[in-house]
């Protein structure tokens, strides 16, 4: 069996980003995907199809087909009353380096960098965190299975590691 569409995946890896390790997954606590999903960049899905179990890989993704380039467009000025919470503004969040949950009008989730705190604003970065840089990823293929009806339907791996269902929109136990 090799790496294809609608395969359940395991993989052990590590991302380096300039040399520094910034990600890992070990071969006993492996990233788990449904191939083809979506979940993962498109360009680590490429470098690994067809590879079979046991197969190593060593490859770079350009920050172009990773996270991108830092788009300026994502650095936001918010004024600070942004974060009052009804007991006023909890300083002790807005510290620069910190990154901060955000909801935007239409409730979705985003997490920003603080890169400026001044007694009116925020400067906020949106972008991702690897966004600018080139990936290189080094694993191993470690498990390939047929993917579950169920699975395919939600679209990621069910573990079943634990108590209790896996995603809260399954009844898998």
């Amino acid at each position: 069996m090799n790496v294809s569409k609608d395969k359940a995946i395991s993989v052990s890896y590590i991302l380096r980003v300039d040399g520094e390790i910034v990600d890992q997954a070990e071969p006993t606590n492996p990233l788990e995907f449904i191939f083809g999903k979506g979940m993962l960049i498109k360009a680590f899905e490429k470098n690994i199809e067809n590879m079979q179990i046991g197969d190593s890989f060593n490859f770079t993704i350009p920050c172009a087909d990773g996270y991108g380039e830092i788009n300026k467009d994502y650095i936001l000025k918010l004024p600070k009353s942004t974060f009052e919470d009804g007991g006023g503004i909890n300083e002790g969040m807005l510290d620069v380096g910190s990154r901060v949950p955000m909801v935007d009008q239409e409730g979705n989730h985003y997490d920003a960098l603080i890169l400026e705190v001044t007694d009116d604003h925020v400067v906020l970065d949106f972008n991702h965190p690897l966004a600018g840089s080139d990936l290189h990823f080094t694993g191993k293929v470690e498990a390939i299975r047929e993917a579950t009806r169920e699975e395919l339907e939600h679209g990621h791996v069910h573990t079943h590691r634990h108590e209790g269902n896996c995603c809260g929109h399954c009844e898998c136990n």
